[in-house]
């Protein structure tokens, strides 16, 4: 089938968001950060490092939510989130401001798969407002914190859709001011080389991204999920999810 490739302007309620994607390599501008789901944290780590020469580093874990983290940056203000349960927070409650299923999703993976992506539109408070006013569902913003190993704490606030189309559309996330985005202080060495989403349903699919300011690379395909290929000193690795 011949490549469609949509490329999502602005224009639309939310065109004061509208973040042109960056035409060389098609990775669009908005995109804050990708989640790698795995079973085991090291798994995930080993499994990036084999394809890519990069070593994550431990980024901390996530209280009230059964996850821990690593993070290896893939540009200035982009990185990857390798996910994982957290042994220690087993049989924990998790808090109703994340996906209550993730933990078990992530327990079940055979192997390390993309679980989701993050954007940065801007001030979320007026991002909730333009999406009341266009009529879209959402929850949030909501606080979210993560102590790294250094003791600093990170925080920031996250918005979630009501309907993220299967896991194609992210949620949307603001860095405090005075917490340093991840990427800048992350492993080094990688880079994203594209990003995109693959759906069977383009023009529905187009319609959404437009109305959210997504700028984000749409082709036409079989099965829907997101993909990405990442290139490290070692080699590349391709994810879809």
């Amino acid at each position: 089938m011949t490549r469609r490739e949509f490329v999502i302007a602005g224009g639309t309620a939310l065109a004061a968001f509208s973040v042109r994607a960056e035409e060389s390599d098609g990775v669009p501008a908005i995109l804050d950060h990708i989640l790698l789901g795995c079973r085991d944290l090291d798994e995930g780590v080993a499994f990036v490092e084999t394809k890519t020469g990069v070593h994550a580093a431990f980024g901390g874990v996530h209280p009230g939510r059964g996850t821990q983290n690593a993070l290896l940056s893939l540009g200035e203000r982009c990185y990857l989130e390798i996910i994982a349960p957290d042994p220690k927070q087993q049989g924990a409650k998790v808090t109703p401001m994340v996906r209550e299923e993730l933990v078990a999703e992530l327990k079940a993976l055979v192997e390390p798969r993309l679980v989701g992506w993050a954007a940065h539109p801007g001030e979320l408070a007026g991002f909730a407002k333009r999406l009341h006013e266009a009529g879209i569902g959402f929850s949030g913003p909501s606080p979210g914190s993560r102590k790294r190993p250094d003791g600093r704490v990170l925080q920031w606030q996250t918005l979630n859709l009501n309907d993220d189309d299967s896991g194609l559309l992210p949620f949307f996330i603001e860095w405090s001011a005075d917490s340093p985005h991840p990427a800048s202080d992350a492993p080094k060495g990688c880079r994203m080389e594209e990003f995109e989403l693959i759906a069977q349903d383009t023009d529905q699919l187009e319609k959404k991204l437009a109305v959210l300011s997504l700028d984000v690379r749409l082709r036409k395909g079989p099965k829907t999920q997101i993909r990405v290929r990442i290139a490290g000193p070692k080699g590349e690795l391709e994810m879809t999810s």
